[in-house]
């Protein structure tokens, strides 16, 4: 016979299979997808074809999974960054719970809650969802964006408060509770416990970890990784304390560790499959019945709820001094109830805060509220995108004469900018990006909003009497379009254009474009030179070494060109030239047996008659 138990992890197995394929899919984020699934494979649609008759242990399961996550987290954070994001994580994060307390005791005031139960649940409600918010940044790719590092500030600062919190519920009873919220001895107790996982995190983890490491097993270090979070959780656990938080302590310690990637590596399949367990059980502990009985009460708290956070939140965000959009972002990212409310709301219950059908209530809206949010932040995409008000007219620069034009003012026509402005050789910059324009002129650089690829355009930036077009331009297609319009119109106007890559350059040089750098060619070189000589090789060896590649690399280069569409020839000359790459760095560990000047090495790059690699010629 089947055993139950075997059932209910492949349908679990399953969900997390198919739910956040699928949510990817219809660009709802796979935190969405888990939910739903959680929905469907719950007590009240599929769930009693399994036998499924514990939620609750489900959740205390997945909860784990948050562990893991902050563990994680801590481990990106080392203690000098957290010392850097003080001001945010304390300052922004305690205007938000303030902020957001406040407005919905008010709130709750004006409902006919009495004081006590009015604060108790606006606190409850400010905190939001780490694992789920921080999830949804990270899918958005927004995770290391200014305002994805000030919703992480805000949530690590909800994760704090939340311990104090639960420990003072008896506090927010009706006519108070004879049963003091937490005593001399817990307190002194909570203190002791958060300093002993520090120190003995600082002075012991790094030393086991190197014992571990030593005896080469592999399993075992995943093992430790995985002790670590959980001897941590068990003991502030025992304190009364944050297991997550304990966590998060924890990951913080190793930060700075040698085997920092290695154990955050080992932890991630963990981490990510009990999370999928974690959002699941919350879809599933979503109650459909109170759905049914009180739609309209139930839609109202959601909307508010969202709607009160996300106006603060945005509010706080300008006062931070982030944009409209980034603020907006934030307010929205992280706008939803969070975890720690379903603790809170059932202490509240226990406590006789409030009663069991409210924290129902609140604890499903909380639910929604997390499912609201990947929704709003898609919404908040589409619809923006689609008002996003108009570019403004390119403007027009002004007429020059025996001067340069820079196309494409990123990071590389900073440079050249930079060292023409030094050198007082005068230049017009250009750029499409108009957040781009508007920053830099903010410096005082000469730069002007239009696109370098319209010909109106470049006449009235005076290519005609330029002494030279410097290309500068990071998208491939716009380099290739505005280097065909110069060389049509402005045959004898010379061309110094970066190239992201070799058939980049292949594609400029069938342009006609003579003068080329890759982008990270002479760097990569420059950076190996070094490389070379912390390995403990003398420089006239370490140059000889990068002058052969350099030689042996731009040859390539010129015969990879004679055919780069075909691509099988050119995997065929990759492998002969490395195999010629081999013999040409044999033949040369063998030259410097003997004793041989720097100048040669320069007369002979001299008589080879060509140019430096990044720098490609048209043959014929």
């Amino acid at each position: 016979m089947v055993s139950t138990q075997l059932i209910q992890v492949a349908v679990f197995l399953a969900a997390a299979a198919i739910a956040a394929p699928l949510g990817r899919f219809f660009r709802m984020g796979a935190v969405l997808g888990y939910l739903a699934a959680g929905v469907v494979i719950g007590p009240y649609i599929l769930g009693p074809l399994y036998q499924l008759n514990n939620v609750e242990s489900i959740l205390q399961f997945g909860e784990f999974g948050v562990v893991l996550l902050l563990f994680v987290i801590g481990l990106e954070l080392r203690p000098i960054r957290l010392w850097a994001m003080r001001s945010a994580i304390f300052g922004l994060g305690t205007a938000q719970l303030v902020a957001t307390s406040l407005v919905l005791a008010a709130i709750g005031l004006a409902l006919g809650l009495n004081f006590g139960q009015a604060l108790f649940i606006g606190l409850g409600l400010s905190l939001s969802s780490t694992a789920f918010a921080l999830q949804v940044l990270e899918e958005k790719g927004e995770i290391n964006t200014r305002h994805g590092r000030l919703a992480f500030s805000v949530l690590l600062f909800q994760d704090l408060a939340a311990i104090p919190l639960i420990a003072l519920v008896p506090l927010f009873a009706a006519g108070g509770s004879e049963q003091p919220a937490m005593d001399l001895r817990a307190g002194v107790l909570a203190i002791v416990t958060i300093i002993g996982v520090i120190v003995a995190g600082r002075f012991l983890l790094s030393r086991l970890y190197r014992i571990i490491a030593a005896t080469g097993v592999r399993e075992a270090m995943t093992a430790s990784a995985l002790l670590t979070v959980v001897g941590v959780a068990l003991v502030m656990e025992a304190a009364g304390l944050s297991a997550a938080l304990g966590s998060f302590i924890a990951g913080a310690l190793l930060a700075d560790s040698e085997y920092r990637h290695q154990i955050e590596a080992d932890i991630a399949p963990f981490e990510g499959l009990l999370l999928a367990v974690f959002f699941i059980a919350i879809g599933m502990s979503i109650d459909l019945g109170i759905v049914v009985a009180e739609p309209l009460k139930l839609i109202a708290i959601v909307i508010g709820l969202v709607a009160i956070k996300a106006v603060i939140l945005y509010a706080l965000g300008r006062w931070w001094g982030l944009k409209s959009e980034p603020a907006r972002r934030l307010g929205l990212a992280i706008s939803q109830g969070g975890e720690f409310a379903f603790v809170l709301f059932a202490a509240g219950v226990g406590a006789h805060v409030i009663g069991q059908h409210l924290a129902d209530l609140l604890v499903l809206a909380v639910t929604l509220s997390m499912a609201a949010t990947p929704l709003l932040l898609l919404t908040d995409e589409t619809i923006f995108r689609a008002l996003e008000p108009e570019k403004p007219e390119y403007e027009v620069p002004p007429e020059g004469d025996q001067h340069i034009i820079v196309a494409g003012f990123g990071r590389f026509g900073q440079i050249v900018a930079r060292v023409l402005r030094a050198r007082r050789i005068p230049f017009t910059a250009l750029d499409s990006n108009v957040e781009q324009v508007d920053f830099v002129k903010r410096f005082g650089s000469r730069i002007y909003y239009g696109d370098a690829g319209r010909l109106d355009i470049l006449r009235a930036a005076g290519a005609d009497k330029a002494r030279a077009f410097v290309l500068a331009i990071d998208d491939v297609d716009a380099s290739l379009r505005v280097a065909e319009m110069v060389r049509k119109h402005f045959p004898d106007l010379p061309v110094y254009a970066r190239a992201r890559d070799r058939i980049h350059v292949h594609k400029l040089m069938d342009l006609g474009v003579e003068i080329i750098e890759r982008e990270t060619f002479l760097s990569a070189l420059e950076l190996t030179h070094r490389l070379l000589r912390g390995f403990g090789l003398s420089e006239p060896e370490a140059k000889r070494l990068l002058a052969t590649f350099k030689r042996q690399d731009e040859k390539r280069l010129y015969d990879d060109y004679k055919y780069y569409t075909d691509l099988e020839k050119v995997r065929a000359n990759a492998k002969t030239a490395a195999v010629e790459l081999e013999e040409l760095f044999a033949r040369d560990v063998e030259e410097l047996k003997l004793p041989e000047e720097e100048p040669a090495l320069v007369g002979a790059e001299r008589r080879d008659g060509r140019r430096s690699a990044g720098s490609p010629r048209k043959d014929g």
